[in-house]
């Protein structure tokens, strides 16, 4: 972290305070139920208003901040969404849907801009280190703050949204006075200023981009396929609490260092490394699922999630041209989560054919991942001119 300027390790800080206050989306379909008298159905269809308005923020949030600053939108989106939380108490029940849908746009807002902002004013060397240190400190916060919530929720749910608005408010005072104001710097002649004619002259990423939606499919089966598999071995539930918690203590204890270890190393390469031991990961438990075996193919997944998530973000920086850095984090973000869409129907109709095959798939997705992007990056190195030295 030494290698870092300050006020990245102090915006670090801010996220992770952040990460540790945001509690509120965890327990919003128990408080609607529990606080508000709604079904768990109703609860179910309020609660996934928040995930669109996430994936709305996520796509927007890039383009937004690109046009009016990245630091001055961070700033806007932690203040507005330290507000939603306060109002979320008092809302009538009739209203939540409208608040919830914008707190999880500006939500989603939030991490596009926050990674464009860091990496786009950090040298090419820095930047996998500084977005493994930002996941980190984000798992951290994570692992700690839903227990946290837990046990003010027994006493009142209303202090989880405060003290989510608290942690919002912080962070903007870390992006006020700590965050440096970037000048505005004159873009470079022949430097596109549209995002698809930008994406024209860089196939390269778009290809970058699908591979990295098939391998986040592979990985989400972390969190749809596993349980199921878990539940059907007869395991208890804390069993696959434990696998959660495994997955973000790896991360926390290793993927900066990790990123340090390997930030000389050829990012695309990396990047097909990690899909590969995701895909290896789930293979392994189809010949004979146990519930050790799935523990260690969670420890495998999270060992390529090391390798292939803070390079892939770093690296969506490094492709960008000036002044589209936050587009180019929105749409990398936006392939990120893409597996939260497609991976739960997809491992639960394999599910009910054989859980055999669907590990088979699941891992087949990784590996044919890092076959694409490593086949085709070999190609692309062959097919460059070789330049004279003098």
């Amino acid at each position: 972290m030494r290698d870092l300027p300050g006020w990245v390790r102090w915006l670090l800080v801010g996220r992770f305070v952040n990460a540790l206050g945001s509690m509120a989306w965890v327990f919003i379909p128990l408080y609607l139920v529990s606080d508000r008298g709604l079904s768990e159905g109703a609860a179910g269809s309020i609660a996934a208003v928040w995930g669109l308005g996430m994936i709305a923020g996520n796509l927007a949030g890039g383009s937004v901040g690109d046009r009016f600053g990245l630091r001055p939108t961070l700033a806007l989106a932690s203040l507005a969404s330290a507000v939603g939380c306060l109002l979320v108490p008092v809302t009538p029940t009739p209203g939540l849907p409208v608040v919830l849908a914008l707190m999880g746009a500006l939500g989603g807002v939030g991490r596009p801009v926050s990674f464009a902002l860091v990496t786009s004013a950090l040298p090419t060397e820095h930047r996998r280190q500084a977005t493994a240190w930002m996941r980190a400190v984000n798992n951290a916060g994570t692992v700690l703050g839903p227990p946290l919530g837990g046990l003010l929720a027994v006493h009142h749910f209303g202090a989880i949204f405060v003290i989510d608005a608290v942690a919002s408010l912080m962070m903007l005072g870390v992006v006020m006075f700590v965050v440096p104001t970037a000048a505005r710097v004159p873009l470079p002649d022949g430097t596109p200023t549209r995002l698809l004619a930008a994406l024209r002259q860089d196939p390269r990423f778009v290809l970058l981009l699908l591979t990295v939606v098939a391998a986040d499919t592979a990985y989400r089966f972390a969190y749809s396929a596993v349980p199921w598999q878990l539940d059907a071995l007869g395991a208890a539930p804390w069993i696959y609490g434990t696998t959660i918690s495994l997955n973000c203590a790896l991360i926390v204890l290793f993927e900066p260092w990790l990123a340090h270890r390997l930030r000389d190393r050829a990012p695309e390469r990396l990047i097909a490394l990690g899909f590969l031991l995701v895909g290896v990961g789930w293979v392994v438990v189809a010949p004979s699922p146990g519930i050790v075996v799935v523990l260690v193919a969670v420890a495998v997944v999270t060992a390529g999630e090391m390798l292939y998530k803070p390079t892939a973000t770093a690296h969506a920086s490094d492709r960008a041209p000036d002044g589209m850095h936050g587009r180019y984090q929105s749409l990398y973000g936006a392939a990120s989560i893409g597996g939260t869409v497609i991976a739960p129907p997809l491992a639960g109709a394999l599910f009910e054919l054989s859980p055999r095959l669907m590990w088979v798939c699941g891992g087949a997705l990784g590996m044919a991942a890092a076959a694409v992007l490593a086949f085709t990056g070999s190609q692309a190195l062959r097919r460059q001119p070789v330049r004279e030295t003098h």
